[in-house]
């Protein structure tokens, strides 16, 4: 399943937006390209990030909860 474009929600609770899916040049492995829907001193409204598919969709555990790293709102 790949992550559809559209607005996500952090574990950590900021939002971001995914614009596709791209392919490592060399690898070919599949990056998720997203943008922060906010801004602070680590992420501007204008900044591109790409993160490993496979990371993007993982599940990760925090104060003993096992949740989604991103999901889908809206």
């Amino acid at each position: 399943m790949d992550p559809e474009p559209g607005t996500y929600l952090h574990f950590k609770g900021k939002k971001y937006e995914v614009l596709g899916i791209a392919k490592h040049s060399e690898t070919g492995e599949e990056l998720v390209v997203y943008r922060a829907l906010h801004d602070d001193s680590s992420h501007g409204p204008h900044d591109f990030w790409v993160r490993p598919r496979k990371m993007f969709l993982e599940t990760v555990e925090r104060d003993g909860r096992t949740m989604r790293r991103f999901n889908k709102v809206g």
